[in-house]
């Protein structure tokens, strides 16, 4: 049996009724908030997205990690969690509170991660255009709060005086049942805060000039208007967190000596840290390198991973860059492991058409032609059924999980594997294998299927070592 240990964590989500309800605004305004007086900070996102994570990293200076029941169960979720033992955890919610895979219940949703790790949850309300039928939509959400979770409401978008008005008939309605919520204020209607965003999502900081003027207006509003001392006590009320312990003895060992070459820069900048750690974990050492600026592959790399990013913004660049898209080209034609996801699986295509029509060239490890759709293209979850048994990583490929979020397409996305959506019978091929690389548009999380990595890890030392051409 599996020991169990206790950790400090402090900590609340913050969740809404749907999207665009504020959460984000209101996140990062009291991740700032926090930051000021000095606690040691992490946080989190709910769900697969990359982005908000990266832009918690650039705009604040923190850790910030993805939480996804899908791909870690429910035990590597409170593990990722515990990663801020005795600090406090920030974490945002995705869609609305309950939303999840499915209707029927909120499996998949950020109120079961809440109830995974049970942490106090903050409900944002927005409550714009909308009066007295705000108490009733408030009521209805915690009607359904089973688990007792929510422990605080901030209504959003609405005026201090309507704020005055509504604040003791919801007080007072929430007395009978839940008294245990308390209304932290609100967040009033505030010019020229909004953060900017493209197809992907919210521009990082630094491709706006004012990204943090507007953070630090945005926490200044929730200073005036948002109980932030009743927060700090929410987070640091709550429960310690149960982990089992486990035993990594010997993990490091498995992949010392070995170099992984990761690409990172505007381009390719979309990695779950927890994949990059895996490798670390078992002694890979990572040297980044970028396709964008550096004119080779590191010189002592035994694999390669291309990530996904912004490929699509800097094509002429890339395209220009030929002493790279050689260099990566003779690195997987020499037969060293590579790993390619969605960017950086359009990056060692033929060409990337974009959205004006322009051709460019790129790497040519495959002859896959790459061209803007419109439309997101076999938009989300994803899970590997099958691979096909001529596949070099044959075996620790099958299970493995991820999401697809892309507006390209290729015109060869491979044969290797069999891909389903999880909830539905929807599949179709992807994955290209090819001199011991394996390439395609999904996004993976490694530690739904570690055996892959260690499959990975085992290439790179036999091509190493001349076992394996």
């Amino acid at each position: 049996m599996n020991k169990t240990k206790e950790i400090k964590v402090n900590r609340l989500l913050f969740a809404g009724m749907t999207s665009g309800s504020g959460k984000t605004t209101l996140t990062c305004a009291f991740l700032r908030c926090l930051l000021k007086r000095g606690y040691d900070l992490k946080s989190y996102k709910c769900g697969p997205d990359y982005i908000d994570p990266m832009f918690h990293k650039k705009a604040f200076g923190i850790d910030s990690r993805n939480l996804d029941i899908f791909f870690m169960g429910e035990e590597l979720v409170r593990r990722t969690v515990a990663k801020a033992e005795n600090g406090y955890a920030v974490m945002e919610g995705a869609m609305g509170i309950y939303d999840g895979n499915d209707p029927s219940s909120s499996a998949g949703s950020c109120y079961e991660i809440a109830a995974i790790t049970s942490t106090p949850i903050v409900l944002v309300v927005n409550a714009g255009k909308v009066g007295r039928t705000v108490i009733s939509m408030i009521k209805g959400v915690i009607g359904d709060d089973t688990g007792r979770l929510i422990k605080g409401i901030i209504l959003n978008n609405i005026s201090e005086k309507f704020y005055e008005m509504l604040f003791p008939i919801l007080e007072e309605e929430l007395s009978e049942s839940r008294p245990d919520i308390k209304l932290l204020g609100f967040f009033p209607k505030t010019k020229g805060i909004d953060f900017e965003s493209r197809h992907l999502g919210l521009k990082l900081p630094g491709e706006s000039d004012d990204t943090s003027d507007k953070i630090e207006t945005a926490s200044n509003v929730f200073e005036e208007h948002v109980d932030v001392s009743e927060m700090i006590f929410i987070m640091e009320d709550a429960q310690e967190l149960e982990i089992s312990e486990r035993n990594d003895s010997g993990l490091q060992s498995k992949g010392e000596g070995l170099t992984l070459a990761v690409a990172l820069d505007d381009a390719f900048c979309f990695y779950y840290p927890d994949n990059i750690e895996m490798f670390e974990e078992r002694g890979v050492k990572i040297k980044y390198f970028s396709p964008l600026n550096d004119s080779k592959v590191p010189e002592d790399a035994d694999g390669i991973l291309l990530g996904g990013g912004y490929p699509e913004l800097y094509l002429d660049k890339l395209s220009a860059n030929k002493e790279m898209l050689a260099s990566v080209r003779n690195f997987i034609d020499e037969g060293k492991p590579s790993l390619a996801e969605c960017g950086g699986f359009m990056y060692l295509g033929k060409s990337i058409e974009d959205d004006k029509g322009s051709v460019y060239e790129m790497a040519g490890a495959y002859a896959g032609e790459c061209r803007f759709t419109g439309r997101l293209v076999r938009f989300g979850y994803m899970l590997i059924t099958d691979a096909d048994r001529d596949d070099c990583f044959y075996g620790s490929v099958s299970g493995l999980k991820g999401h697809e979020f892309h507006y390209y397409d290729s015109s060869m996305n491979g044969e290797s594997c069999t891909a389903k959506k999880p909830f539905r019978e929807t599949q179709w091929s992807c994955m290209i294998n090819r001199n011991n690389g394996i390439w395609g548009f999904p996004h993976f999380y490694y530690a739904s299927k570690p055996a892959f990595v260690d499959s990975f890890i085992d290439r790179m030392k036999e091509v190493r070592d001349g076992k394996l051409k």
